[in-house]
C-alpha cells in the first residue's frame, strides 16, 4: 500500500473559476480517508484526479512517494470502484474479475489464485459462474470490489459505491468494506455525500465545500470540535441547533451569550484575543446535549411541535421562549405530547460558539458527551 500526498492541487476548466482551489492533504499508508461534502463541492473531481481521469491544473500529487501528475491511470498503481458497477454483462463473475489481469499479461495460474482469494474474502466464491444480471445489487458491488482487490493496487479509490443500494444493503455492504479495510490494511480514499458513511468508515474525514477543505480530522474531532459553522451543520444528524446572540461577558475559559429574547447562556469556550463584549455570535448545541429535565446549568423551556419516534429515541421539535426552534433527542420510552411545554436544560460545557465569520471558539471540554437519558 502507499501514502498519498496532495500539495496545492488545483483544477479549473478553460482558465475559469477553480473547481479545486489549492487542496492540501496527506493520507497515511493504510489509512481510510473519506471525502465528504454536498454535491458540487469537488470531492469526486479530486478522486478523478487521483486516478488520472482528470488533468491537474496546478499543484503536485504523489502516491507512494512518486509524483504521478502526468502518469496515465494504468501506471499509478490504483484501483477504482465506481458508483455504477461497470460490469461486463456478457461475462460471468470470474471473467469480469479476470479481465484486467489478462490485459496486463498475468499468467492463468496467478489470475486464478488472486480471483479465488478475493472471492473468498468477499464471500462470492459461489457466484463465480453467474452473469451480472443474475446477481443482486449488493452482490454486483462486491464483484466490483473484488475486481479491484485482484489488481493488488497501492491505493483503492471508491466513488459513492453504496448510493445505488437500498438501505439494508447499504448497511451490510458498509460493514463489509470496513472489514475489508482491516483485512487488507489497505490505503483507501472514499467519496460519499452520506455523513453516516463518513462517520462509521473513516479513520480520517475530509469535509469539502466549494472546492476547499473545510476541516480534516477523525470522526470525533469533527463532531465534537467543528472548526466552523459549515462543518458543525454538515456533520451530525439532526444538524446542530443554532441560535443568534451577542456576547455579554468574556472570561478566561468561557463567554456569556445573550440570546434573542434576553436569556443569557454561559458557554465553556476559549475566547480569542479579538473576542469582545457586544460581538454578534452564533450559539450551537447538539440535540443529544439538551436534556428533558433541569439537571443542566442552563435552563429553558420549549413548546413541542413535532415528535419523531425512532424506537430507542425520539426527536422532539420545540419552539423556545424566544421564538427560535430547536431539536431535542429524547428517550424513546418517554411519552411527549404535541402542544405541551417541556422543561429543558444543557450543561455549559456542551455549547459551541461561532464568531461573525463562522469560525468556532475552541471548546474547553470537547469530549463532553451528555446523554438525554441522564
Amino acid at each position: 500500500m502507499a501514502n498519498v500526498s496532495i500539495k496545492e492541487l488545483k483544477k479549473s476548466y478553460d482558465g475559469k473559476q477553480d473547481i479545486l482551489a489549492g487542496i492540501n492533504l496527506e493520507v497515511k499508508d493504510g489509512e481510510f480517508c473519506v471525502l465528504v461534502g454536498p454535491s458540487g463541492c469537488g470531492k469526486s473531481t479530486l478522486l478523478r484526479m487521483l486516478c488520472g481521469l482528470e488533468d491537474i491544473t496546478g499543484g503536485e500529487l504523489s502516491i507512494g512517494g512518486q509524483v504521478v501528475n502526468h502518469l496515465p491511470p494504468a501506471e499509478r498503481g490504483i484501483a477504482m470502484v465506481f458508483q455504477s458497477y461497470a460490469l461486463y454483462p456478457h461475462m460471468n463473475v470470474y471473467k469480469n474479475m479476470a479481465f484486467g489481469l489478462k490485459i496486463a499479461g498475468e499468467n492463468k495460474a496467478a489470475i486464478d489464485q488472486r480471483i479465488r482469494h478475493a472471492a473468498g474474502i468477499l464471500k462470492i466464491d459461489h457466484l463465480l459462474d453467474r452473469l451480472p444480471r443474475e446477481l443482486s445489487g449488493g452482490q454486483r458491488q462486491r464483484v466490483a470490489i473484488g475486481r479491484a482487490i485482484v489488481r493488488e493496487p497501492k491505493l483503492f479509490l471508491f466513488d459513492e459505491p453504496l448510493s445505488n443500494l437500498d438501505a439494508a444493503l447499504r448497511v451490510q455492504t458498509r460493514l463489509e468494506i470496513a472489514k475489508l479495510h482491516k483485512q487488507l490494511a489497505a490505503t483507501i480514499v472514499y467519496v460519499t455525500h452520506d455523513q453516516v458513511e463518513a462517520m462509521t468508515l473513516g479513520d480520517k474525514i475530509v469535509v469539502m465545500n466549494d472546492g476547499h477543505i473545510q476541516q480534516a480530522g477523525t470522526p470525533l474531532e469533527l463532531y465534537q470540535q467543528p472548526q466552523n459553522l459549515f462543518v458543525a451543520t454538515f456533520i451530525g444528524s439532526p444538524k446542530m441547533n443554532l441560535f443568534n446572540g451577542l456576547i455579554t461577558a468574556v472570561e478566561t475559559d468561557a463567554v456569556k451569550v445573550q440570546l434573542e429574547g434576553g436569556q443569557e447562556i454561559r458557554a465553556d469556550v476559549m475566547p480569542t484575543a479579538s473576542t469582545r463584549i457586544g460581538d454578534a455570535v452564533t450559539l450551537g448545541i447538539r440535540a443529544e446535549h439538551i436534556l428533558e429535565n433541569t439537571n443542566g446549568s442552563e435552563v429553558f423551556s420549549g413548546k413541542v411541535n413535532i415528535v419523531e419516534h425512532l424506537g430507542e429515541a425520539n426527536f422532539i421539535y420545540v419552539t423556545l421562549q424566544n421564538g427560535q426552534d430547536a431539536v431535542v433527542r429524547g428517550d424513546g420510552d418517554n411519552t411527549v405530547h404535541i402542544g405541551t411545554t417541556i422543561s429543558l436544560s444543557a450543561p455549559s460545557s456542551a455549547f459551541h460558539v461561532f464568531d461573525a465569520d463562522g469560525l468556532a471558539l475552541r471548546r474547553v471540554k470537547p469530549g463532553n458527551m451528555i446523554s438525554s437519558k441522564q
